[in-house]
């Protein structure tokens, strides 16, 4: 199917990102999914490419575009190459726009130059042990000591939390402010009381770092607090249209590229002395496929042009990343299960595909999250 979406400026830049993966990335993947990490080098490199902080303005080092559709490009050929370890997204399209609403002229000038150069990487702390990814149950605190804060708690489960320089972490400024009594604050690297425990053993995502961080009396300076004290709650609801749409975008392209790969695997193997694609049922269920992914990518596009026109709501967001994750997940379940035995080998990216996509689901907030809130946005 035709899209329109994207002009010729933004199939450049596909280009620009495609180059950047063949050459800076997909070569050093498998080992970094050993490791567990990627090479801190790589965040740089993305940095000269022009492909980190499109949206920040120039003056601090960025590409000076809010046209998210160059986000979306991104997203879309990273999930193609089935490249989930380095995590541009989180940095440009959910830590990014924290940091350029909500900073003041002084933190800007500070944090976003290294931002777009790659030399800061960035992490965002919300999950906590006991608590997941509610709000309403965040422990960690900050507490006033005049001239600075006192940050002390813990999170889990956090993106880049052993190469991050920069944290904005989620505190309880106001003990009897359940949701609404949370702020946020940038915590540096090296800053005294601060430690990073383990890098998270997954089942999939194995080269993106995703570790546990422990705040033990963490002297915060006043300039570091992000937007309105106590307005934290506020400032998360603000940017989770756009994360759940990044979400929605990767997933529907990694479904996209693994039926595509499916599809090919099968007109060349055998079974029975005739291609498997000759077999009815595997028509069908590439013919079921192929129109899911189809009509996904009909929703999203018009999702992905509201949102670069700001007008993308949070219950389309929301059924954008519900559905897009779920068909991602079903499908490299069906095309696994196409693969036979093969498909359950780690050689095969059908078999990396269906680890990596399992948490698809989870983040950015859960299926069932996803649906409630459409629920509550059509039955109040």
């Amino acid at each position: 199917m035709r899209r329109d979406l994207y002009g010729p400026d933004h199939e450049a830049f596909r280009e620009t990102v495609r180059t950047f993966l063949a050459k800076e990335v997909v070569p050093h993947h498998e080992q970094w999914e050993k490791d567990g990490i990627v090479d801190r080098e790589v965040w740089r490199s993305a940095g000269r490419r022009g492909l980190l902080g499109m949206s920040v303005p120039e003056e601090y080092g960025g590409g000076g575009t809010d046209d998210f559709r160059y986000s979306a490009v991104l997203i879309e050929e990273f999930a193609r190459a089935g490249a989930s370890g380095l995590a541009l997204s989180l940095h440009n399209d959910i830590i990014g726009p924290y940091l350029t609403s909500l900073g003041t002229e002084e933190q800007k000038r500070r944090w976003l130059p290294g931002f777009c150069s790659g030399e800061t990487v960035t992490a965002i702390a919300m999950s906590e042990p006991g608590a997941g990814s509610d709000l309403q149950g965040v422990r960690t605190t900050a507490e006033d000591r005049g001239d600075h804060w006192v940050l002390s708690g813990s999170k889990t489960f956090i993106s880049n939390g052993i190469l991050a320089d920069l944290v904005v972490v989620v505190a309880r400024t106001t003990p009897e402010g359940g949701a609404h009594g949370l702020s946020l604050f940038v915590v540096e690297r090296g800053a005294e009381g601060f430690e990073r425990g383990r890098n998270l053993d997954k089942i999939g995502q194995k080269a993106q770092d995703t570790a546990e961080l422990f705040f033990h009396d963490v002297r915060v300076p006043k300039e570091n607090l992000l937007g309105e004290l106590n307005g934290g709650f506020t400032h998360l609801m603000t940017n989770l249209a756009q994360e759940r749409l990044a979400i929605a975008v990767g997933a529907a392209a990694a479904a996209e590229e693994i039926l595509d790969d499916t599809t090919r695997y099968v007109k060349e193997r055998e079974a029975f002395g005739r291609p498997l694609a000759r077999l009815q049922h595997i028509r069908f269920e590439i013919a079921e496929l192929a129109t899911e992914c189809a009509v996904t990518r009909a929703f999203l596009d018009r999702c992905i042009a509201d949102h670069a026109k700001g007008e993308l709501d949070t219950a389309h967001a929301s059924m954008a990343k519900w559905w897009a994750t779920e068909l991602q997940k079903r499908t490299v379940d069906r095309c696994l299960q196409l693969h036979g035995g093969y498909g359950y080998m780690t050689e095969y990216r059908v078999a990396r595909a269906f680890l990596d996509s399992r948490v698809q689901t989870i983040y950015g907030g859960t299926t069932e999250i996803m649906k409630e809130i459409i629920g509550r946005s059509l039955l109040g």
